[in-house]
């Protein structure tokens, strides 16, 4: 397995949080109209969010459990990390929230994902790419173990879309192409669900990208119109985010330029630029990131879970590559074991 592409699964995804965060909630226009086209980190103390932070969540139960993870592997990391929490929890998600006060109320998976008003948030969509880096080329083993960790606080689309984007960085983990990646994304939804429809939606309008066709700032403009579901109040619904998500991975060929679309088109722009960040850091690695932005976001700031802070995100995915290998270095074994008894008929 590859570390840089590791590496650059979890730097992209921290990448895209902290640039996009001065941009959550906001508009296309009014981005523009403020800044222009944001580039760059808009603070000198820009730092991954509540993203980043339930990601090493994710990675710290995955190291534990490897490709076994149950829910209740998840609960019991959420449950084992808040325990030390002393305050309030900065810009966290209601998702995550809710599934937290249910899990201290004894209630267990999936029904603490299933009781929740925001099932559908892209709250499990944010944080699973440290599973997609363990299950590497295995997208099957992706969605299963996203499953088990989005049942936590979610249910139904906000399931379908964090087992697209760990389904996504798996595949992005081993291909050299990007069409690959957006197919396994694509293939993870149900056809007859709700994130499906708008995922093929926006595929269709950045399909037209290049060429004699419109610009990537034109697509931006055309996924805005399209896509945001503006009758509901706020904009961390997930089959909206991963819809846009995959329009600007598509429109920028899965290239790490999908982070700066998805920071200047607003909505849950945070949490879109670190999904797009996570799958195209998976396909090109840390490499392609400027060293100052890796710098920037490496060492997590605990401002949301608090028992993250001063994470190295570098020695993180280190670590998933060294537990994938242990773990397929056992799985092969064993089944050597078992062939040669089938073959002997000899214990």
């Amino acid at each position: 397995m590859d570390n840089d592409r590791a590496r650059g699964a979890l730097l992209g995804l921290a990448i895209g949080d902290a640039m996009g965060a001065p941009t959550e909630g906001m508009t296309l226009p009014a981005i523009r109209e403020r800044w222009g086209r944001v580039r760059g980190f808009l603070d000198d103390e820009a730092a991954g969010t509540d993203d980043t932070e339930y990601a090493v969540l994710c990675a710290k139960g995955v190291l534990k459990a490897g490709s076994g993870l149950t829910s209740q592997d998840v609960a019991d990391t959420w449950l084992e990390a808040l325990s030390t929490q002393r305050s309030g929890f900065n810009r966290a998600g209601f998702s995550e929230m809710i599934a937290i006060a249910n899990l201290h109320d004894g209630m267990q998976p999936p029904a603490s994902g299933q009781r929740n008003a925001e099932t559908w948030s892209d709250g499990a969509a944010m944080r699973v790419a440290p599973i997609g880096v363990y299950a590497a080329g295995d997208p099957a083993l992706a969605r299963r173990m996203a499953l088990a960790d989005a049942r936590v606080s979610h249910s139904r689309d906000g399931i379908y879309c964090a087992q697209a984007i760990a389904a996504g960085v798996a595949v992005a983990m081993v291909e050299d192409a990007p069409d690959p990646v957006l197919d396994a994304m694509l293939e993870s939804l149900p056809a007859d669900s709700w994130s499906y429809r708008l995922a093929c939606r926006a595929l269709d309008i950045a399909s037209d990208v290049g060429g004699q066709g419109p610009s990537v700032e034109e697509i931006e403009e055309r996924l805005f119109e399209v896509i945001p579901l503006r009758h509901y109040m706020w904009a961390d619904v997930a089959p909206e985010a991963l819809a846009l998500c995959m329009g600007l991975l598509c429109a920028n060929d899965v290239t790490p330029s999908a982070i700066e679309s998805a920071v200047n088109i607003g909505r849950d722009s945070d949490t879109i630029a670190a999904m797009a960040g996570a799958v195209a850091g998976a396909l090109h690695g840390a490499s392609a990131f400027d060293p100052a932005h890796i710098e920037q976001v490496r060492s997590v700031s605990g401002q949301c879970v608090e028992s993250t802070a001063g994470t190295d995100l570098i020695g993180l995915a280190d670590a998933l590559v060294e537990r994938a290998a242990r773990d397929r270095t056992t799985h092969d074994r064993l089944t050597g074991d078992e062939l040669t008894h089938d073959r002997t008929g000899r214990a």
